[in-house]
C-alpha cells in the first residue's frame, strides 16, 4: 500500500509551512516518528484548524500501530478538507492497515472521484479490488495507474498486481510479461520472481521457471513459498538433493503445509533414503489426521451453535450460553460463534465478558460491519464499570 507520509514532507518542503510543522516533517522524514508525533500533537493543540499536521500525525500514527488516534486524526482531516485526494487517500491507508477494507475502498473511491489522474489513488483502489476478487474493476484501475505513476516502486507494485490478474485468468504468457517488467524495475522483489517462474512452468518454459525461482530464494531465502517452489521444479527436473535442501528449507518456514511434505517424502525417496522418506511420509499422516480432527471439531461447534440457537429461542438463555461456551471452545476462530456467544454472555448481565467475546470475533473478521455496529451499541449500554481499554478502538 502506498504510504502518503513522504509525499506529504515532500510537499511541505515545496510549499513553507510553518516552523513547527517543517521541523515535524524534517523529523518523520529522518525516521524520528516518535518526535514528530509530539510536535504535531502539541501544533494541534494550539491550531485545531492545521489539516496538514492532522494528515501528518495520523499517518505517523497509523505507522505506529494506533489504530484510534490515527483515524481519529485522518478523519477529522477529511471532514475539514473533504475535497483533498491526499487526506482521503491518507484516510483509506490507514483503514486498510487496520484491516478495515470495506472502509479503504470507500475512501479510495472517494479519492479517486475527486482526482481521476491520481496514479496513487489508482494503484491503492485496485489493490483493494484485487483483495476482493473484484478482478474486472481492478484491472480498469491499474492501467489507468500504471501510466500515471511516478514513482519506480509504485509502477512495480501496480504490474505486479496486474500479473495477479493475468494468472487468476489462466493468462500465464500475459503474467510473464507483467512480471518480467516488474523484475526490470527491482530486480529483489522475490514475490515476483516466485510468480514469473509459475508463470513460465505454465508456459511450459521449464528452464526459464527454474531460474526464476532460483532468483526468489536468492532474494528472500525466507520465503517459503519460495522455496518449495525451488525444490518442487529441481524434484521435477530429477535433481532430488537440490530439492531435498529447499523443500526442507520449505519445511523448516513452514511445517504445516502438506504440498511441502508430500514433496520432501518423494525427493527423499528419489534419491534413495527410504527411512527418510517413510517418517517424513508418517509426518503427513499425522498432519493429515489433525486436521481431519480439527475440520470434525468445526463441525460439531456449528452443530452445538446451532443448537444453542435454537434454544434461545425457546427462551432457554442459560442452555444456549452453554451451547455456545463449549461451540467456541470447539471453533475459537469462527466470528459467527463468538458473536452468538458474547451477546448471550451481554443478555445474561455479564457485561465484561460479553464485550471480550464481541471484540475477539470482530479481531476474527474486522470487515463485519452489522458486528463492529452490535459492538458499538454494547458499549454505549454497558455500566462503566464494565467497560474495556480498547472501547475507544471500536467506537
Amino acid at each position: 500500500m502506498r504510504s502518503i507520509v513522504l509525499a506529504l514532507i515532500c510537499a511541505a518542503t515545496l510549499t513553507g509551512q510553518q516552523a513547527k510543522l517543517e521541523q515535524a516533517w524534517r523529523l518523520a522524514a529522518n525516521g524520528q516518528g516518535g518526535e514528530a508525533i509530539q510536535i504535531l500533537r502539541t501544533l494541534i493543540a494550539s491550531e485545531p484548524r492545521n489539516t496538514d499536521a492532522r494528515l501528518l500525525l495520523g499517518s505517523l500514527l497509523m505507522e505506529a500501530g494506533d489504530k484510534s488516534a490515527s483515524l481519529e486524526q485522518l478523519k477529522t482531516a477529511v471532514n475539514q478538507r473533504p475535497r483533498s485526494v491526499e487526506a482521503q487517500n491518507a484516510l483509506g491507508e490507514a483503514y486498510y492497515k487496520f484491516g478495515e477494507v470495506a472502509a479503504a475502498k470507500s475512501a479510495f473511491e472517494n479519492a479517486v472521484a475527486i482526482k481521476p489522474d491520481s496514479g496513487v489513488a489508482q494503484l491503492n483502489l485496485g489493490q483493494v479490488l484485487v483483495m476482493q476478487g473484484e478482478l474486472d474493476g481492478a484491472a480498469r484501475h491499474l492501467d489507468r495507474a500504471i501510466p500515471l505513476l511516478k514513482q519506480a516502486e509504485d509502477t512495480a507494485n501496480a504490474h505486479y498486481l496486474r500479473a495477479k490478474i493475468y494468472s487468476a485468468r489462466n493468462q500465464p504468457g500475459a503474467a510473464a510479461r507483467q512480471l518480467e517488467g516488474v523484475i526490470r524495475i527491482r530486480p529483489d522483489f522475490s514475490e515476483a520472481w516466485s510468480d514469473l517462474g509459475q508463470a513460465r512452468k505454465q508456459s511450459l518454459d521449464d528452464a526459464g521457471a527454474l531460474t526464476a525461482f532460483e532468483h526468489a530464494v536468492s532474494a528472500n531465502p525466507n520465503d517459503a513459498v519460495a522455496q518449495y517452489r525451488l525444490g518442487s521444479e529441481y524434484l521435477h527436473q530429477g535433481k532430488a538433493q537440490s530439492a531435498i535442501d529447499h523443500l526442507r528449507q520449505a519445511y523448516r518456514l513452514n511445517p504445516s503445509d502438506q504440498s511441502t511434505l508430500n514433496a520432501l517424502q518423494m525427493a527423499l525417496r528419489q534419491n534413495g533414503d527410504i527411512d527418510g522418506a517413510d517418517r517424513v511420509k508418517q509426518q503427513l499422516a499425522q498432519l493429515l489426521r489433525d486436521r481431519d480432527r480439527i475440520n470434525q471439531n468445526k463441525l460439531l461447534a456449528v452443530q452445538m451453535n446451532n443448537d444453542g440457537a435454537a434454544l434461545e429461542k425457546s427462551g432457554d438463555l442459560p442452555g444456549a450460553l452453554t451451547k455456545y461456551r463449549d461451540a467456541a471452545k470447539l471453533d475459537p476462530n469462527h466470528p459467527g460463534i463468538r458473536t452468538n456467544y458474547g451477546v448471550a454472555l451481554l443478555r445474561l448481565g455479564k457485561w465484561a465478558e460479553g464485550l471480550n467475546e464481541l471484540y475477539q470475533a470482530l479481531q476474527l473478521d474486522p470487515h463485519d460491519e452489522q458486528l463492529r455496529t452490535t459492538l458499538k451499541d454494547a458499549l454505549s449500554q454497558a455500566p462503566e464499570s464494565a467497560l474495556p481499554s480498547w472501547k475507544d478502538e471500536v467506537r
